[in-house]
């Protein structure tokens, strides 16, 4: 499997290029990002991912996101997701209604700076009391719309905000730690079909499992095409964006992250994507940091 990935070398140089199985990394020439690649349409960036490399020593993966990218969200695509909706909220019926609507529910997750990746840590609000993880299939989207590629996402949630008010969705969803991303991307001509691809995860907490699920995409209740098309309507995205698909696992009020566990998700033909938990916002603080040091990232890995 190829994944096209963003890395930092051992001087802090950040570039992008492609990763094998075994986990060597080859760059591409000159100064790409990410950014800069979903410029390009699919034919294009394909022929750059087909095409010359050189191969670099030790790097360190980081978050597949750059530039003006973006990264949105999908939710109430699977009926768990719009049962579990409703069984949390006490405006039950705006769930029921956008299930079967034809317009979907988009909603804005995270600017790139912002994502972690495998191994660091996701965070939940410590203003809330019931906190889950979302594992989600995402669709890295180039500037035309087109998807080139696929990512393992954990929209991370606060179900007792949302679950007061629908209109608290901004601050359920979006918070320091809430957006986690794999660290490659599997590029679409490696996938045969995301339309049938198996979503798994678990909750690892005290040396056991808290909780674990399983599902698929054949389970979507919507065209994947369809979620890109109304998130592209009426607004530009010049260095495209990634498009997370909803979930079909969702754990019952019973289960809350709490701090020290781990989550781990895995979609198959797509990767893996494992994350501690933190609480509050203080342990994500060194994002910021890690704007002008990449390596800041490397000390948060080693306490997982």
């Amino acid at each position: 499997m190829t994944r096209i990935v963003r890395i930092a070398d051992e001087n802090g140089t950040v570039r992008t290029g492609v990763a094998d199985e075994a986990g060597t990394v080859r760059a591409f020439a000159g100064g790409q990002r990410i950014a800069d690649l979903l410029r390009l349409p699919l034919d294009e960036l394909r022929a750059l991912v087909e095409g010359p490399t050189e191969e670099v020593g030790p790097a360190l993966l980081l978050p597949p996101m750059d530039g003006l990218m973006e990264l949105w969200a999908a939710g109430v695509t699977y009926e768990r997701s719009r049962d579990a909706r409703v069984e949390e909220s006490t405006e039950q019926s705006v769930y029921e209604r956008v299930y079967d609507a034809e317009r979907p529910e988009l909603f804005f997750k995270s600017q790139p700076w912002r994502v972690v990746t495998d191994g660091e840590p996701i965070a939940v609000r410590d203003d809330s009391e019931l906190n889950v993880p979302e594992p989600e299939l995402g669709l890295v989207l180039n500037r035309f719309g087109e998807t080139v590629g696929y990512v393992v996402v954990d929209d991370v949630s606060s179900r007792s905000i949302e679950g007061d008010n629908p209109l608290y969705l901004p601050q359920a969803k979006i918070y320091a730690g809430a957006s986690a991303v794999s660290a490659g991307i599997v590029p679409v001509w490696e996938v045969a079909d995301a339309g049938a691809l198996k979503i798994g995860m678990q909750v690892h907490r005290d040396g056991g499992v808290a909780f674990e699920g399983a599902t698929t995409t054949a389970a979507f209740h919507r065209p994947l095409q369809d979620l890109v098309d109304h998130l592209w309507h009426c607004q530009p995205f010049p260095d495209g964006a990634v498009l997370s698909t909803g979930t079909g696992i969702v754990p019952g009020l019973d289960v809350t992250l709490t701090d020290g566990d781990t989550v781990s998700i895995a979609i198959e033909s797509v990767g893996t994507l494992t994350n501690p938990v933190r609480v509050g916002q203080t342990d994500l603080d060194w994002l910021v940091a890690a704007l002008d040091d990449p390596h800041v990232r490397r000390a948060h890995r080693a306490t997982t």
